[in-house]
């Protein structure tokens, strides 16, 4: 079980944002934005919208550092990925 982080290159509401995620559950995922302070609402779907200026907070806490089409990837392979509009997940 694995937390991972892409880079902040996400524009919104004035700044640029990484994806966190996780390979095993959202259980995991949420303890870990725990740990770190970050609040349920940024929790988006499948993943937690986390700022740029955290990003460094998140590697330090262990998130290891992937490109975004990894972050896609690895949520499609563990079966943790939620599209815009899936229904019932």
């Amino acid at each position: 079980m694995t937390i991972y982080i892409d880079p902040p290159t996400w524009p919104g509401h004035g700044r640029v944002w990484s994806h966190v995620v996780s390979d095993a559950s959202y259980d995991e995922l949420h303890l870990f934005a725990d740990g770190l302070g970050v609040p349920r609402r940024a929790f988006e779907r499948d993943h937690y919208d986390l700022p740029s200026h955290r990003y460094a907070d998140a590697v330090a806490a262990g998130a290891v550092e992937v490109s975004s089409r990894e972050v896609v990837r690895l949520l499609t392979l563990s079966g943790l990925r939620r599209r815009k509009g899936d229904v019932g997940r």
